[in-house]
């Protein structure tokens, strides 16, 4: 089967609906499931967390972490008080990181395990930007664009993941079919998580979309975050970089001092966010 081939049926599986998640994931997905019900209580909830051992541990790391526990509040020792804490939007975040890095724990090749590792440090850089950007620059909830952060790689993710089954599978690709396939299963990867519209659109609309002037939306949050973001993913085509000193539009919205500040902001959300995310 050629490389084309290869593109074709992973895709054609994406859209009969074949995605194949890790066992792992399954207690997460019904946690995700059940958070969007806007009447989910909190002890179907935290039973839910308690059901994967993985997500509990790192709930309750999050609820201790700098980016919630800033005040040197009491150490939070069990998922109730952590739930509690970090609260549902925190928690839909954490657990969709959770699916992504779970695309990768299969992945036995060292080379693929490598570039998820780099698309996970990508997604991570990109999350702590989209949620910065949204506070200073475009004003979109930035909750909501933490979380569009986290999953806009899922397609990536799901391709690594398959790569031990098709060797050759992501050598150089100057058709960009990578790119086209990741587009499918990504949009189907997403459907299959209850992504919700509003997401699902902005990350579909990434790679063909330009920033608005001045940037307002979440689309333009997430242009803007993946523009600035200092791990590139590895699987996509490499854009020049901006010239330093060089005038874009963007610069009659953000002066060069403001964006020094909100990029070192992102860099100290992004240490924060990592002793519970990375690991």
């Amino acid at each position: 089967m050629n490389r084309l081939e290869t593109f074709g049926l992973i895709a054609a599986q994406a859209e009969r609906g074949e995605i194949i998640f890790p066992t792992s994931v399954n207690a997460a997905l019904r946690l995700q499931l059940a958070l969007d019900d806007p009447d989910c209580h909190i002890e179907n909830a935290i039973k839910l967390v308690l059901g994967e051992p993985q997500l509990a541990a790192r709930t309750v790391a999050l609820a201790n972490s700098a980016a919630f526990n800033r005040n040197g509040e009491a150490t939070v020792t069990n998922v109730r008080a952590a739930v509690m804490r970090i609260g549902y939007r925190s928690l839909q975040m954490l657990v969709a990181s959770l699916v992504v890095r779970q695309f990768g724990s299969r992945i036995v090749n060292p080379l693929v395990r490598a570039k998820a590792e780099q698309l996970w440090q990508h997604t991570a850089h990109v999350a702590a930007l989209a949620k910065v950007f949204a506070l200073r620059v475009t004003l979109v909830n930035p909750d909501t664009a933490l979380f569009a952060a986290i999953v806009h790689e899922v397609g990536g993710f799901y391709l690594l993941s398959r790569a031990d089954e098709f060797p050759g599978l992501l050598d150089a690709d100057p058709e960009n079919w990578i790119q086209l396939c990741e587009e499918v299963v990504s949009r189907e990867v997403m459907r299959k998580l209850a992504i919700p519209d509003t997401v699902m659109d902005a990350i579909q609309n990434l790679r063909s979309s330009l920033m608005g002037i001045p940037p307002a939306s979440l689309l333009d949050t997430l242009l803007l975050a993946n523009q600035f973001a200092p791990v590139q993913s590895p699987l996509a085509l490499q854009a020049p970089a901006m010239p330093v000193h060089e005038e874009t539009a963007l610069d009659f919205v953000l002066d060069r001092a403001t964006l020094g500040s909100v990029l070192q902001e992102a860099a100290d959300e992004f240490q924060r966010l990592s002793a519970a995310l990375l690991v």
